[in-house]
């Protein structure tokens, strides 16, 4: 881990896939539970600002940047160090966004991949018909196996979490992709989960999101083997 004072009121963390697994994080981990994600930043807060000045009476911020070799933290502290309950407030709400703010960085960094991504952002979903196959998963090592072997076309892909497993939504999309092509992608699906009977929208309304659109990209993104 390297730690930088930029100024008197932020500090830069660098913390690699290592550090983090010393830790027992991932990069997925930081799409889960909020409250869990803010007692993670604060431990690294505590471990760089040991003698507690830094945080001192005043509100703390976190903005993070993931990337393939771990991510970058910056810990930023309110430069008004008599702040009043809405600046608290207001903290509390940037720590409440941090799962969302970082999926919005996970999607930016795929998006600026140059290899092929998962179609399903391209393609005007609306204006074709759809057939949708729901693959569960064992575990997530599971669902990496599956991201290495499966190069998706005319398809897109949705990581949920629901009952403590994982699924995987495949959307093909029938002015893109064959029947034919939907059959053989399947099956390489099903190699690695057990095709069910559950649909997107239940997942959507009682599972939880973890990677949206293109997780099969995301997926060998940021957890290569």
């Amino acid at each position: 881990m390297e730690m930088e004072r930029i100024n008197d009121n932020t500090i830069r963390v660098l913390l690699g896939n290592e550090d983090l697994a010393e830790r027992g994080i991932t990069v997925l981990d930081l799409l889960g539970n909020h409250k869990q994600i803010e007692s993670f930043f604060y431990s690294i807060l505590d471990e760089v600002d040991q003698d507690h000045s830094f945080a001192e009476d005043a509100a703390v911020t976190f903005q993070v940047m993931p990337s393939q070799s771990g991510l970058e933290l910056l810990i930023s502290r309110s430069k008004d160090e008599n702040n009043d309950d809405a600046d608290g407030a207001d903290a509390d709400e940037d720590s409440a966004n941090v799962p969302d703010f970082i999926r919005q960085q996970l999607n930016e960094l795929d998006d600026d991949d140059d290899e092929a991504v998962d179609e399903g952002g391209f393609i005007d979903a609306k204006a074709a018909d759809q057939t949708e196959v729901v693959i569960r998963l064992a575990s997530f090592e599971d669902f990496i196996s599956l991201a290495q072997a499966l190069r998706l076309e005319g398809a897109a892909s949705n990581l949920y979490t629901y009952q403590d497993r994982y699924y995987l939504v495949l959307t093909f999309y029938a002015n893109k992709v064959a029947p034919s092509e939907i059959r053989d992608q399947t099956a390489v699906a099903v190699e690695f989960g057990d095709k069910v009977n559950l649909s997107s929208d239940v997942l959507s309304e009682y599972g939880k999101l973890l990677m949206p659109t293109s997780a099969l990209e995301t997926g060998r993104y940021y957890f290569k083997k």
